[in-house]
This record gives C-alpha cells, structure tokens and sequence, in this order.
C-alpha cells in the first residue's frame, strides 16, 4: 500500500534551501531509495549563499500560479529554480505539474490499488519477478538508486500502467521515468503521474509506439542539422562513412542514460510542464558541448571516438563539464526553436513515414504502431462500402476482414464486422462514389473507425454555436460542402475546433491552430486532394505555409497565406474560397463565392 510523507508535507515541501543536518539529509526522498548511494552525488556541495540570491520559490507559489493559469510565470520559475537534488519540493511538485496533463478519471482514491488487485490477485509487492509489458526495452530498465524494493514497485507501476493502457505498443523511455518518479513519491503517485504523461493531449511526453519512436529520434536529428551544424559536420568529417541515424537512434539515452542524477533531476522538474521539447534543447546542448570537448580534450580526440560516436556520447554525458543550471541555461537560451517549428518538423517526419510505411508495406524497414498493423490489408479497404449519415461499413465485409484481423482488440474487430447499424438515408452532400474517394484520402489509420454524422444544417440549422456545441470536441472532423450551384468541396481537419479557445503562453488565443494532417479537397466539378504543402518540401516555408484552421464566433476558415482556401460566416449560409500558401489549392469553386446548400460534419467514433 502506498507510504505517507512524513510529517507535514506542505511544511516539508517548502524547505527548499540547503539541507545540512544528517537527519534531514534525505527526507526529499522516498522509502525505497537506497540512500547510500545518493552520498556520491555530493549533495553537500550547495553553493555558499551570499545573500543576493532570490529566494527559492516554494511549492504553495508554484501552485497558486498554476491555479490562477499563469503556466509561462511557472514555466520561468521551473527553469530558473535550482532546487537541491534532495529538496522535499519534489514530493508535492512533480505530482501537481504531471495532474495539470490528466484526462482520464483513473485517479480516483483507491483506483490504482483496484487495478493493482485486479493484474496481480493481490496487492502484496511480490519477492519473485515480474515480468514486464513487451512494450518496455529490457535493456534500458534503469533503476538510478532504487533499492530492490523500489525496484519491484516501479515493475508493478509499468505492469498495471500497459493493463490501463493496452495501446502503448512501444515505450522504452517509461521505465525510467517510472522509476525516476519513485525518488520523490509514492506508487500510487507515481502510477498517477504516469497517467497524466501518457495520456496528454496537450503536449507529448512518453512516445507509446515504435513509429512515433523513430519520428522522434529523426525530428531530433534534422532539428541538430539546422541548429548544430558544426558539430554535424565535424563528426562526418571524422567519420566519412557516419550514419547519422545510428548516433541519433540512441538520442535520448544520452539524457536518461547519460548524465547524472542530479542533472536528470533538474530536467525533469521543467519536463513534467513543457513535455519533450525541454529535452529535444538538452540534447542540442550535449551535442555542442561535446563537439567543444573533441577539439580541446585528448580524451575525445577523433582517434577515440570515431569508432564509436554513439558509445562515446554517453560516457562523455556522465562526466558532463557544466553544472545543471548551465546546463538548462544553455539549453533554454537556444533561438528560433519554437514548439511551432517543432511540431511542424514532427508531423512532417510523421507523415512521409506513415506514406512509406504504405507504399512499402512488408518491408523488414518499416516500423508500424499497432493501429497499422491491425488495420485491414489494401483489398479489404478497396472494398469498405459506406451509406448515408454514418457512412457505415457493410456487413459484406463481416468473413473477409475477421480474416484479415485474426485476434485483434474488440474495437477493431466490431468495425471491421459492420456491426454498426446502417442507415437507410444517404448523404445529403457526397454520392457513394464520392464517398470511396474521399475515404481513400483519409489517413490510413482514420479508416478503420466508425464515422459518425455530428452536425448538418439540415437537421440543426444553421448556426456557428450550433457547430460548435455539436462539433468541437471531436478530433479529427470531416467538413463537407455543397453549394447552390452544386459544387462539392471540404476539409479534413486534424484539431479540435475547441482550440480555438486555448490561450498561448502569454495568455493570448492562437489565431490559428492545427496540424499538417489537414487537407483540402474537391469532388465536384473537380476531384482533387490538396495536402499541406510543407509534405513535399524540406524548406522552411515560413509562417503563411502554416495556417491551417481559425474560428471565432464570426466565422470559421481553413488555409491561409494570401488568400483564405475555405471562409464561411456565422449563419453558415455565405462563404468563399481562394488560392492559399498553406495548400497551394486554386479556389475550390468558380466563382469564388458560395452559398451553401448543406453543410455536413462528420467525427470517428474511437478516437
């Protein structure tokens, strides 16, 4: 069962200044870390207050400006805040900034232990090994200075965690965190800050796939190309025959594997708010520092490393020459490493995989997640019929697919089946034939859920609070149009149209929203599909390439960049369509203006 902080733990979590009498040397940490190791780190070696430093800030201001929304001040104070490696901030901090990340109501009192009892028949820790989810790298399991106890509680955490989340295919950087977690709280704590990281929809933190794994590690490599460029080229020129991809594989294992404790520690206390983006920086950071050590260091002279680069980054990490703080200083100080960039390089990566992972599927290179390896094969989808609102799949489907899915999760299963009931009324918008076109340039893994009709003027007027009370909270969504000359045209739209509300960094509403998933498409007079244009292209092309969708209670538009692709007014009954620089399209009909017919929305239930 879970243990208790000590005495107070507000009072405790506020002694935040260097910690001197033996007794309290290690209350910042849990029962079940082995104490005597921490000794090593030098956790005595505080800086001598002189009396101009500020104070550091205590967990009750951290909280009470995460209360008021105020994420930007609490995002300066993490990174400004070099609390001790044994300060009892933690035990309180890390659980409050993971919470703010939960969408799940797995957190509930008693719940984990519920699970705990339901996995394992009983919640008594076992003496005998567990064996972990296929999902976790045995090889990196790190257990930093857990006991044996601690250890066996951070195997039960990932056991119980890929029961609640039978999704995570592929996660070898859960482990550690896990285990990280444990320094500074309880299991149950623990397991719940994992909840809140897992299933964050706002930023990302713990990759759950393999695809997602290699899209990582190849942003970060193309993010290095641009941003370390120097140390890239050096390290070609010592090796000319380099793969980058082999350095860059083991990328964050230079960070969780790497450096030391207290480093790994001060990262994670800005981690736990801004997701992955903090340790993307620490990586550029270690790279650049690395390359200054080659040139100046004999002990990383290109005669020692160039064999192995990989290998020699993370011994290089764990005598790493800077302290924490200048560490994430320097790593926070880097230019033009915006979340926006970031995401753009991400989904782009993302993209091209998933379309080779297509176009070559059965080669021994591809890395799927588990959505794409249960989904039908190539004929079966060709043969996917849909009708009428919900555009359902026919039962017709029902012996060919249960053989093309074999033992497959009950989801996947149930749509492939058609059980779903089909409706005798047909899209007021598309024709069948429409309808097989459209569905061949949905994403691949979006085919296999069950579309559903959200909003149509027909039936609920036309009205954009309407549209949003109905559609905002779906993701992704299917805008179709047809006008009063009939011309038919649309938009798969990647985000929520609830984005519309979420306020940046400095409190300001982002004008536009969304991701390179978004499409535009034509099917009558003229069929056609119009992706982002940054699929195609390895330049930066600029903030007018990146305006995908925008809402207020005035109007809705998709595209943007001299010119808006597809505009519609409040009452949902004018709009109008121009060429623009996100997707390249021409207008989608003739005239320019339109006035609609019928709107129709649809959303994917699963998702």
């Amino acid at each position: 069962m879970p243990y208790h902080h000590r005495g107070d733990a507000s009072a405790q979590a506020d002694k935040l200044s260097g910690i001197v009498e033996e007794s309290d040397l290690y209350e910042g940490f849990a029962p079940h870390v082995e104490t005597s190791e921490i000794k090593s780190l030098d956790i005595y070696n505080v800086p001598k207050q002189t009396g101009k430093e500020p104070a550091l800030r205590s967990f009750t201001e951290i909280q009470q400006q995460l209360q008021q929304g105020k994420k930007r001040e609490v995002k300066n104070i993490l990174r400004e805040n070099s609390w001790p490696i044994n300060s009892p901030i933690r035990s309180q901090l890390w659980p409050l900034l993971c919470g703010q990340h939960l969408t799940k109501q797995n957190t509930l009192d008693g719940f984990y232990w519920e699970m705990v009892h339901q996995v394992f028949g009983t919640t008594e820790l076992s003496e005998k090994p567990i064996m972990l989810p296929a999902f976790v790298d045995a090889t990196h399991c790190l257990p930093y200075h857990l006991t044996s106890t601690g250890r066996a509680v951070a195997d039960r955490i990932v056991n119980v965690l890929g029961y609640d989340c039978p999704d995570i295919t592929y996660s070898p950087v859960l482990y550690p965190i896990t285990s990280i977690l444990l320094h500074f709280m309880s299991e149950e704590e623990a397991y719940i800050c994992l909840a809140g990281l897992v299933g964050s929809k706002e930023k990302v933190f713990i990759n759950q796939t393999k695809l997602l794994h290699e899209v990582t590690w190849k942003t970060v490599m193309q993010i290095a190309k641009k941003h370390t460029k120097s140390a890239i080229s050096y390290f070609q020129r010592i090796c000319p025959g380099l793969k980058l991809e082999r350095v860059f594989m083991d990328w964050c294992w230079w960070i969780l594997a790497g450096l030391p404790f207290q480093h790994l520690v001060r990262i994670m206390d800005c981690y736990f708010h801004e997701g992955i983006k903090v340790l993307y920086r620490v990586a550029l950071v270690i790279l650049n520092l690395f390359h200054k050590e080659c040139q100046s260091n004999n002990e990383w002279s290109p005669d020692n490393i160039k064999n192995d680069i990989g290998n020699a980054m993370i011994k290089f990490c764990k005598k790493i020459p800077v302290s924490p703080a200048k560490l994430l200083h320097a790593a926070f100080s880097i230019r033009g490493l915006s979340s926006q960039y970031i995401s753009r390089i991400f989904v782009k990566t993302e993209m091209l995989l998933k379309s080779r992972s297509v176009l070559n599927s059965g080669s021994k290179q591809l890395i799927k997640s588990r959505s794409s390896d249960n989904l039908p094969t190539s004929q079966s989808q060709v043969n996917i019929q849909m009708m009428s609102h919900t555009l359902t799949i026919r039962e017709k489907m029902h012996s060919e697919s249960c053989r093309n899915l074999g033992e497959k999760s009950p989801g996947h299963r149930a749509i492939a089946m058609g059980v779903y009931p089909i409706h005798n009324l047909k899209s007021q918008v598309c024709t069948n034939e429409d309808l097989f076109t459209l569905w061949s340039w949905l994403p691949v893994r979006i085919t296999m859920y069950q579309p559903v009709l959200l909003y149509t003027t027909e039936e609920h007027g036309c009205s954009l609070t309407t549209f949003y009370v109905r559609v905002e909270q779906h993701e992704p969504t299917l805008l179709m149009i047809k006008t009063c000359n009939n011309e038919v045209f649309g938009a798969y739209c990647s985000s929520r149209w609830f984005e519309r509300n979420v306020k940046d960094d400095r409190g300001q509403r982002q004008a536009y929203f969304g991701t390179g998933e978004t499409f535009l498409f034509s099917l009558y007079p003229e069929r056609a599909k119009y992706p982002w244009v940054g699929i195609e292209n390895d330049k930066d092309l600029g903030h007018s390439s990146e305006l995908f969708m925008a809402a207020d209670s005035k109007m809705i538009t998709i595209g943007g960049g001299e010119g808006q692709a597809i505009w519609m007014d409040e009452n949902i009954r004018f709009g109008k369509t121009d060429s623009c620089k996100t997707f390249n399209n021409p207008p989608l009909c003739p005239s320019g203006d339109f006035e609609i017919r019928v709107l129709e929305v649809y959303g994917f239930v699963g998702i």
